[in-house]
């Protein structure tokens, strides 16, 4: 039998799908009326436009379309795209709170009036189509949808401040500022704005206020949950000092005080913000008061200033938003480091210049404070262009692209073409700058002007088109995407409905398979996201993701940690708990609860069984390090995101037994062993830090004293240990750190090969470096991990933070690996000794650094990763002055490092892939998109990857040829769009059988939106290959949809591309994202593993395939087919006519047992 929360979790889910059915309650009946249900449209009827919702409408340059939606396919009742389904399975962020209209077309991209169809729609609810609506002998289509949203609105200037309230003492006044969307909520934010303001002091308490002797004010001091608070200093507003504190249990009593006098009372406390309440009669002789005090949080930055590019004379806004406890009101702002003058500038959390000239161009930060501490922003350049200085230079830079093998002269190596690019900048707005944070208006330096031209290839003219000229146009949104999985770490599961939170707001769930996607907002640096388990079986997960802030998309594997096995404690006793249980090895340290300390969540004592369950992250076991929480930052005193060195980290889970209520404690101690601290000066600098899953930091508890072992301990060898305190509230995850001053960056980048070639280097890799600690003189013998860091590689590599030491170069050392959706990436080799020219890094530099692949000593390891001693580079040393290691001050020298400095070198395992587009592309830049019929995507907002999965008999891996060209549009019919070539891989369990996962270019829309195209799609093995079968079910859907693909013959496979999102049953592979680089990595995925919701990176040759072709090898002496292709082709093309025709023959003769195989295989 199913466990309740398991159920509960289905119940979520089936609520959701509820909703994606469309069903009416009896108090909102069925109807056609547009404010119930949406219009119903019957056959004939066209599908409503954006002006049918006029009440609602918007100027349409104020307005956008979303990307296109499908979460149910026709069957049953009928068609069903509910607006809360959708929601629920591509996340709130992808449609606006309230759509202005919905638009509903086929798969075939047909309207419901042209195939006759009645639906229903309605943009706050979304579309459906009832089978038993429909003419007779008809059933419902698969649709998809998309809906029009308003552009986000924006606020007007601020007015002026109103007068400041109260007749003495402090008080506040307001300004205000209008939204001019008729939506009053649309803009987002407050209308209102407060400030402290002091009028002259008020006299002390008056009579109508303290003058009654019979009277009294009862209060309390709590904090938000209702815990009692003693100590807290209380005092009256027009009565200067402490006139009461609380007790034990959070209450005061202040004899005297008027019971109708609502008088002010505040509250103080030690590690706590202030708190303000007023006093409310409760009798005719007494009033009582309830002051709440909040927890000191640190201030943690919610809005990062951002570059800008203005010309000369231009006025600028720089923008700095900061949140905490209490709310920070102090900002500074910096200038190339330097502090602006706040009565010169008269700045706030807004930062405005105006009349700009070049001396103020360079780097703008801000800093927050508020009583807990500061914290600083990232760094915004801004760019002042002299008067006609262009922004955006015509004149494209060099871009090279691979051009096909066939194209390059035989026994030469590749040949590259200079397509241009043009460099992703920003541009001066058209209009100057408005006061408001956001340039409405941004513009880009991209592509203004194509020019097409042929290159002679073997016996055949290959387009392409290159950038003429580049120029200043509107910017692309950009959309950073996160996918990934959620999974076990011990077992691999998927974490099914978890929970998905950005700060405390959920954002959707995780799927079946565990998957997610976010959306990142542009002006976002730092993503923290927090998976709940709604099952209690795992520790909430809390991650920081990189992403690639230019829009791309990034794939992240997330590991959740499974709690450990509940103990039983008496709340009675004391109560002692092991921290860390490796076999063969002593526990770090100890949790011990003393008797009474465990208490509800309103501060009363519990008294009873408790069931405990203390997971340990323990760093002596190196695969911990992927399930560990957050990335070990800190807030430090100047306001900087600093690193910490973890000992361990533990999460605490106590309840009363069989009961959902999470239990507290007051003070209890954590106990380290002091021998298990070896690095020098760690004992004295290690502290107990808990984490704010808010921000993803760590903030600081306490510290810790030694503490000499007592006298029962003497069989543990008189350990000495290290004694911390902390309380267990809200907060649930602790972490033994140390913070490092000794830091430093690695420069690493990826390629598409082993022959790391500086054109082909691959962006959206998600590159992570373990720090570990060695073990005294066993430099490649670490003996725990001490942090972890990832960053995602762009068109430069990528810079990650690590600790290192200047005098042992071996103090610490690192592990680094990357991936790319799941794919391991390989890093240069190190057998049987590290050459220069391979790893990236020239000597002496080499040797100091002692790199070493994973597979150095043993060769039957993974290669999936690299190991090298963090010496940091000595001052006025050449050799080590240009990198791979950077001190942690030259961040910028890293980041801007040519790709000829030294760095360190992954390069992807399929390596034998090629693509070629006739308009250039760079996938990892989504701003490169341009506007072109012949354009590989032809919308930027939606990226739809195709693949189709074919399979190989043969005794070795093969290159498969995908050739796409215009099928049935009339603009581009017979033009190409590009070009794919990938090998086949082997499958493990059939030695004598491989399979090719190949992209084609999906059938759908052009770029104008205005008639699909069904690409003709060619799939030809590059070598002695004849095809041998096809599946059946893609044959049958081909035949249903004409036209058939011309001049199908048996070397090839050829089809005219559908317009349907097939899936593995019919050997195609279909993904649809706004990252075109995360769908072709999960459509990948999904064919290797010949499933539609799967993922593997072993191939299943026999699983899902589409076509099958039988593969031999030439006869001795007998150059290949593409071989001879290269070298004479009209001669290979004569010899393969003659072959076809003798297979073709031979066919024939064989037809009807063919297809009565394939109708058994049918049934």
């Amino acid at each position: 039998m199913a466990s309740l929360p398991t159920l509960l979790c289905l119940c979520v889910a089936a609520a959701h799908l509820a909703g994606a059915r469309g069903t009416t309650t009896p108090e909102e009946p069925t109807a056609t009326a547009w404010d119930l249900e949406g219009p119903s449209l019957r056959p004939g009827q066209p599908s409503p436009a954006l002006e049918d919702w006029e009440e609602n409408a918007v100027p349409a340059e104020a307005s956008e379309w979303t990307s296109w939606f499908n979460v149910d396919h026709p069957g049953g009742d009928g068609d069903f795209e509910s607006l809360a389904a959708i929601r629920f399975y591509y996340g709130p962020a992808r449609v606006c709170p309230r759509p202005l209209a919905l638009e509903a077309r086929t798969t075939d991209w047909a309207l419901p009036s042209d195939v006759g169809e009645r639906v229903h729609l309605n943009p706050t609810r979304g579309f459906w189509c009832l089978n038993r609506e429909q003419p007779r002998g008809r059933r419902c289509s698969n649709y998809h949808v998309r809906f029009r949203c308003p552009l986000e609105a924006t606020w007007g200037a601020w007015g002026p401040w109103g007068p400041c309230s109260g007749s003495c003492g402090p008080g506040r006044r307001l300004r205000r500022r209008r939204c001019p969307s008729s939506a009053g909520d649309a803009c987002p934010g407050r209308p209102l704005e407060a400030q402290k303001c002091i009028r002259s002091p008020c006299p002390g308490c008056s009579l109508n206020i303290c003058g009654c002797p019979d009277h009294i004010l009862l209060g309390s001091v709590v904090t938000p949950t209702g815990r009692p608070l003693p100590g807290a200093r209380v005092s009256l507003r027009d009565w200067p000092g402490t006139v009461a504190t609380s007790n034990a249990h959070g209450t005061f009593r202040m004899p005297g005080v008027c019971a109708s006098s609502r008088v002010n009372v505040s509250a103080q406390m030690d590690g706590f913000s202030a708190g303000m309440a007023q006093a409310q009669a409760n009798s005719s002789i007494s009033a009582v008061v309830t002051v709440v005090l909040k927890k000191l949080e640190k201030p943690y930055l919610v809005k990062q200033p951002e570059s800008r590019v203005r010309e000369a004379g231009q006025n600028v806004t720089f923008c700095c938003k900061a949140s905490g406890t209490p709310i920070p009101k102090k900002y500074s702002w910096f200038h190339n480091g330097t502090l602006l003058d706040r009565r010169t500038h008269r700045y706030g959390a807004h930062l405005e210049l105006h009349g700009l000239h070049p001396d103020q161009a360079g780097t703008y930060h801000c800093k927050a404070w508020n009583d807990a501490g500061a914290v600083r922003s990232g760094t915004a350049r801004l760019t002042v262009l002299a008067p006609g200085q262009p922004a955006c230079d015509p004149q494209p830079r060099e871009h090279l692209i691979k051009l096909p093998d066939d194209c390059s002269q035989p026994g030469s190596g590749p040949t590259y073409l200079d397509v241009g690019l043009c460099p992703d900048t920003l541009c001066p707005s058209a209009t100057g700058s408005s006061p408001r944070c956001g340039d409405a208006g941004s513009r880009c330096c991209s592509v203004r002007r194509l020019e097409s031209r042929k290159i002679r290839c073997s016996g055949y003219n290959l387009p392409v088109k290159i950038v003429a000229e580049c120029g200043c146009q509107k910017c692309l949104p950009r959309r950073g995407l996160i996918r990934g999985r959620v999974v076990a770490a011990d077992s691999g599961e998927p974490l099914r409905f978890a929970r998905i939170l950005l700060g405390r707001e959920p954002i959707g769930f995780t799927s079946y398979q565990g998957d997610f996607t976010l959306e990142v907002a542009p002006s976002t640096q730092r993503l923290v996201i927090t998976f709940v388990d709604t099952s209690g079986q795992f520790v909430d997960t809390v991650r920081v993701l990189p992403f690639d802030p230019r829009g791309a998309g990034v794939y992240h594997e997330v590991k959740a940690m499974r709690k450990k096995a509940p103990v039983i404690l008496d709340a009675s006793q004391s109560n002692t708990i092991p921290l860390g249980e490796l076999e063969d090895e002593a526990p770090l340290g100890e949790l011990v609860i003393p008797p009474g300390a465990i208490r509800r969540a309103d501060g009363e004592p519990y008294v009873g069984s408790v069931e405990a369950r203390v997971t340990f992250v323990d760093p002596r076991d190196l695969t911990s390090a992927a399930a560990a929480p957050s990335d070990l930052r800190f807030v430090d005193s100047d306001g900087e995101l600093a690193p910490l060195r973890t000992y361990g980290m533990f999460s605490v889970d106590l309840r009363a037994p069989d009961s959902t209520e999470q239990l507290q404690t007051g003070p209890v101690a954590v106990r380290v062993a002091a021998s298990q601290i070896r690095m020098a000066g760690h004992v004295e600098a290690l502290k107990l830090w808990s984490l704010n899953p808010d921000t993803g930091l760590w903030e600081e508890e306490s510290g810790f004293q030694r503490e000499r072992s007592a006298a029962q301990r003497v069989r543990r060898e008189e350990r000495v240990f290290l004694v911390g305190n902390v309380e267990i509230r809200e907060r649930r995850l602790f972490n033994l750190d140390v913070p490092e001053r000794r830091r430093c960056f690695v420069k690493v980048r990826a390629y598409a090969n082993d022959k790391f070639t500086p054109n082909e280097q691959v962006e959206g890799v998600v590159v992570t470096l373990v720090n570990l600690e060695p073990a005294p003189g066993f430099s490649a013998n670490p003996r725990a991990w001490g942090r972890f860091d990832s960053a995602v590689t762009g068109p430069n590599g990528a810079c990650l933070p690590a600790f290192c030491d200047t005098d042992r170069p071996d103090a610490y050392t690192a592990l680094v690996t990357a991936t790319l959706g799941g794919e391991e990436l390989e890093p240069a080799t190190s057998r049987p000794r590290p050459l220069p020219a391979t790893v990236g890094v020239a000597q002496p530099y080499l040797d100091k650094l002692g790199y070493r692949r994973t597979d150095h000593d043993d060769p039957s390891l993974k290669r999936n990763g690299f190991r090298i001693n963090l010496a940091k580079p000595r001052s006025g040393d050449p050799d080590e002055a240009n990198g791979p290691v950077y001190p942690w001050r030259n961040l910028r020298e890293c980041q801007e490092a040519p790709v000829t400095a030294n760095h360190f070198r992954f390069a992807r395992v399929e390596a034998d892939k090629y693509e070629y587009n006739v308009v250039p592309f760079r996938e990892g830049v989504p701003a490169s998109w341009t506007g072109d019929l012949l354009a590989w995507w032809p919308n930027p907002q939606e990226f739809r990857a195709c693949f189709l999965k074919v399979k190989i008999q043969g005794p070795q891996e093969y290159m498969v040829r995908s050739h796409n060209a215009g099928g049935s549009h009339p603009r581009t019919q017979g033009q190409l769009y590009g070009l794919r070539d990938a090998r086949s891989v082997r499958d493990p369990e059939r030695p004598s059988m491989s399979a090719a996962c190949v992209e084609f270019k999906c059938g759908g829309m052009l770029f104008d939106q205005r008639q699909v195209d069904r690409t003709l799609v060619t799939i030809m093995p590059q070598g002695s290959c004849r095809r041998v079968a096809v599946n059946g079910l893609l044959q049958d859907y081909l035949t249903r949809h004409p036209p058939p693909a011309p001049a199908d013959d048996l070397a090839a496979f050829s089809m005219l591309a559908p317009l349907d999102p097939l899936g593995h049953n019919y050997g195609v592979y279909t993904v649809t994202d706004q990252s075109p680089r995360l769908a072709k990595e999960i459509a990948i995925g999904r064919c290797f593993d010949g499933s539609s919701d799967g993922f593997s990176r072993e191939m299943k040759a026999d699983a899902g395939t589409a076509v099958t072709f039988q593969c031999r090898e030439p006869a001795a002496g007998r150059p290949s087919l593409f071989q001879r292709l290269l070298e004479s082709p009209s001669t290979a093309l004569g010899d393969i006519r003659r072959e076809m025709g003798e297979v073709a023959r031979a066919q024939a003769r064989a037809s009807v047992p063919l297809r009565t195989r394939r109708g058994r295989a049918r049934q």
